[in-house]
């Protein structure tokens, strides 16, 4: 009983209109159709990581400001301003401290909505217990 709704929303769903239509050397006409994809199968083939990308991200702008911080360092201890490879550190920097920030940012806005959904939730059963109880 419960099987069926689960299998309802993991099967492909039907694409409105064929995809592409060609013509094969034969001067046959080919219709090419490419299934849609809906976000519960994404998830089911994922494993719900489309959701963390703040997680993928942290690394690699850690590495990239700690790179940057070392380019610009050595560019800087060679007082060379203005030049490409001071141009480069700083570039390296920034693009880190951005990685970073929009990380911090995505990650604030997910927990916000556990929140929302965590009130959502217990609203819910609060008014399913006073229900029960009246």
């Amino acid at each position: 009983m419960t099987e069926e709704p689960i299998k309802e929303i993991l099967r492909t769903p039907k694409p409105p209109k064929p995809g592409t239509m060609e013509k094969n050397p034969k001067g046959e006409v080919v219709v090419t159709t490419v299934p849609l994809v809906s976000e519960i199968q994404l998830m089911a083939a994922t494993g719900g990581a489309e959701l963390s990308c703040y997680r993928c991200i942290i690394p690699f702008a850690v590495v990239v400001l700690i790179t940057g911080i070392v380019v610009t360092a050595v560019a800087y201890s060679f007082n060379s301003h203005g030049s490409i490879i001071s141009i480069l550190g700083l570039v390296l920097l920034s693009s880190g401290l951005f990685l970073l920030a929009s990380s911090a940012l995505c990650w604030k806005v997910r927990q916000r909505s556990k929140k929302a959904k965590r009130r959502e939730s217990q609203t819910t059963l609060v008014a399913n217990q006073r229900s029960l109880f009246a």
